[in-house]
């Protein structure tokens, strides 16, 4: 018996340890994702720049409100784990048509960017995107929204942390990293790269909308219930729908959207 437990243990680490090593390439597949398939001049209005950060340039896209007036709000927004930025800009452009500016920012060592992903690298680059962006004379800060979906909910809380914004929006994104350490049982001590988006939330004074699928198995639902528990001002979208196919009605979720901007005086 002592022998089999020694056997059981020794299987155990040395799982923990293969996870501990893989876990950036489990967290960030950007290798799966290959080379841009778009080029942003497609795009009208697009504006192209790089972010300069400690490990390189990062790409980053804005899209311009499609209304003249300024300085307009501008939403920051973060993609998941296994997107681009290239590949999420024509679901963002009704953001413009209410007059609100896109930024889309690249996580390091995705498409075109320099360096390797991770919370600290991300973070990076998004405080130095944020920072030319409020520099804008075009761009009102005190109107800036974060919206992050799945791992960008954490690159987005991240930023939250470090920088004012006037709401976020939080669409199938955890609590934190490190609660979900459970399901490969392991320790949460383990994780490298925890994205306590939980503590970020309750320490955010402004208005959060969490959109979040009831069946999705990805990030289970009651992340996205306890994220609006924690927070102080929180409205909860939930859609019949999983991770993937969220939101499910894209009409009914832009009038959702809408009204959450018009309730948070982003937009009149």
């Amino acid at each position: 018996m002592i022998k089999v437990l020694v056997w059981v243990a020794a299987v155990y680490l040395l799982y923990c340890g293969a996870l501990f090593l893989l876990q950036r390439q489990m967290i960030f597949p950007r290798y799966l994702m290959g080379a841009p398939a778009s080029q942003p001049t497609e795009i009208r209005g697009v504006e192209t720049f790089w972010v300069e950060t400690a490990q390189g340039r990062v790409e980053a896209w804005y899209l311009p409100p499609d209304r003249a007036t300024a300085p307009a709000p501008a939403i920051i927004f973060a993609h998941g784990n296994a997107e681009r930025i290239d590949l999420c800009t024509g679901e963002l452009m009704p953001f413009t048509a209410l007059g609100i500016g896109v930024l889309l920012v690249e996580y390091p060592g995705y498409g075109q960017s320099s360096g390797t992903p991770s919370q600290k690298s991300i973070t990076a680059a998004f405080l130095a995107a944020y920072d030319m962006l409020a520099a804008r004379h075009d761009v009102d800060p005190s109107k800036n929204v974060f919206y992050g979906r799945s791992l960008g909910g954490g690159a987005v809380c991240a930023l939250a942390a470090e920088r004012p914004a006037a709401a976020l929006i939080l669409a199938s994104t955890f609590t934190g990293i490190r609660s979900m350490a459970s399901r490969y049982l392991v320790p949460g001590f383990m994780v490298r790269d925890p994205f306590d988006n939980l503590t970020v939330v309750r320490n955010f004074s402004g208005p959060v909308l969490i959109v979040h699928g009831r069946y999705d198995d990805i990030i289970p639902f009651h992340h996205g219930t306890t994220l609006q528990k924690a927070a102080h001002r929180a409205t909860l979208l939930a859609y019949d729908c999983g991770h993937n196919d969220c939101p499910p009605d894209a009409e009914r979720f832009w009038r959702d959207i809408a009204s959450f901007l018009r309730a948070a005086g982003i937009i009149a």
